[in-house]
């Protein structure tokens, strides 16, 4: 296996100094970027003051406004994917891919809004109508995760932008440089700066954000335990929407693959795509004991082939380091428990340099550890599970907390539609990779992966709130039963 990681001296730490946040590119430890650590309230105060201007503006201007931003990132597509390639570690051309997916959020979303909050009119009796129109909420707070650091909070802020609400974004602080550049992107397509705020801080800006009275929904993405902490914020405030997109323990099936080369190149790109760092990687990989030694064979041999390395590097890399040191500890530790608990390694967990995030893609087998952990590992760790028959893998897949994605390789239509019916998942493929969840789809989960508020194109959904009007030309009022008659004296 190809791990050449790049040497680099003047290596800084990351995290604050002082009153500043500072973000370090994990591939080399040096630092990228620093910026002050914000204040909520300062910030949600701004965003609700511009807040009515925008919402006053018809639907036609905030689309022709978001389309600018369409436009100010597609020009500054090499400068943005460079930054997140350097902030998160990813492979340029993965990074690249994150930005044509920023630009792409936009057309997507205005067809969402027309068709998930269209404005509707219905005959009813005696000459009135009933409308059907949405409302935005008013200010949102957005929470970023730093896997995907521009995509995924953009596929929160662009809708709610759509529907005519005001937003704060916090962008995680292992990315806040990210963030940042989306922001100005933002406000150089002429959006209000007051519209669109940057709050730079770490887990205690987000709470803060999250407790602000002047907020009236927040869009969270990010773990589980995360989302619950949030969801136990969130229990006395009904009155403001929470959406969770969280992370999932995803289970991938192989059964009766009649291609081993196409199935095993499926589990690897499940599996390792963004070092492991993706909510819908395959996990879990669910396959029939005693058939299945030639696609472990021809996993193992594509795992040996993986290019680990810098996202610059020629050649590219598949994959480069986790997002930082602590990331890479603890998917170490957690590599340990299931070896200390009867794991068998098939592909072993190796880190190169000590003092660099950078993880070797890993398969294990913990098909005879009693109680497995039923824990998201965040990177390169894909757990092989031996069943006995089908039934046995739909009742493996399903033992799990988690619901994001499921996916099933090989197999007839009719194994499929078993499959299908049976597997609890919001997302759930068939001869596809369990990640590379489609835009122009709803993505969300069941269990602990999120709270039924299914983002992407059913993010519409949450950014505005439906009103329903019974409307007549001239008031009439008629009652018909349990008036004395007028004309009829009282005993």
């Amino acid at each position: 296996m190809h791990r050449k990681v790049e040497d680099q001296s003047d290596v800084v730490g990351q995290g604050y100094v002082g009153e500043k946040l500072i973000s370090t590119n994990p591939a080399t430890g040096k630092q990228i970027w620093s910026g002050a650590v914000g204040d909520a309230a300062a910030e949600v105060a701004t965003a609700r003051a511009a807040w009515p201007a925008w919402a006053a503006h018809s639907h036609a201007y905030r689309i022709e406004a978001v389309r600018r931003f369409a436009n100010v990132v597609r020009k500054k597509e090499t400068e943005f994917a460079e930054l997140i390639a350097r902030e998160t570690g990813k492979p340029l051309w993965e990074s690249r891919t994150e930005v044509a997916a920023v630009v792409n959020k936009v057309e997507i979303s205005i067809e969402a809004y027309a068709e998930r909050t269209p404005q509707r009119r219905m005959e009813a009796a005696l000459g009135n109508k009933v409308a059907v129109r949405h409302k935005p909420h008013g200010v949102l707070g957005v929470l970023g995760p730093y896997n995907f650091p521009a995509h995924l909070p953009n596929g929160h802020i662009v809708p709610a932008l759509i529907a005519g609400n005001a937003v704060v974004f916090k962008p995680s602080e292992k990315t806040p440089a990210t963030g940042e550049m989306l922001v100005h992107c933002f406000h150089e397509a002429k959006i209000p700066e007051g519209l669109v705020r940057l709050l730079i801080g770490g887990p205690e800006q987000g709470r803060s954000l999250a407790g602000q009275p002047g907020i009236d929904g927040l869009l969270f993405t990010g773990s589980a335990r995360a989302g619950m902490a949030l969801h136990k914020q969130f229990a006395e405030t009904p009155h403001k929407v929470l959406a969770l997109e969280l992370g999932g323990n995803n289970p991938l099936v192989i059964w009766n693959a009649k291609d081993i080369e196409a199935a095993a190149t499926i589990a690897v790109q499940s599996a390792y795509l963004s070092a492991g760092q993706r909510c819908t990687a395959a996990r879990r990989l669910i396959v029939e004991d005693g058939h299945c030694k030639e696609l472990l064979d021809a996993i193992k041999k594509l795992v040996d082939r993986m290019i680990v390395d810098q996202p610059f590097a020629d050649p590219q890399p598949f994959m480069g380091p986790l997002i930082d040191n602590a990331a890479a500890d603890h998917v170490q530790e957690q590599w340990l428990n299931l070896m200390m608990k009867g794991g068998k390694p098939l592909c072993r967990l190796d880190r190169p340099d000590k003092e660099k995030p950078f993880l070797t893609p890993a398969l294990i087998d913990v098909t005879e550890i009693r109680d497995r952990p039923d824990e998201e590992i965040f990177g390169p760790v894909l757990q092989v599970i031996r069943v006995k028959d089908f039934d046995a893998a739909i009742k493996e897949a399903n033992n799990t907390r988690f619901g994001l994605v499921a996916s099933l390789v090989g197999g007839s239509p009719e194994l499929y539609d078993k499959f299908w019916a049976n597997v609890r998942a919001g997302v759930i493929n068939w001869n596809k990779p369990t990640n590379g969840a489609p835009s122009n789809a709803p993505f969300g989960g069941v269990g602990i992966s999120g709270n039924h508020r299914p983002s992407a194109f059913y993010a519409a959904d949450y950014c505005a709130y439906p009103v329903t009007s019974s409307e007549a030309d001239r008031a009439r009022g008629a009652i018909g039963e349990g008036l004395r008659d007028p004309n009829m004296q009282e005993d």
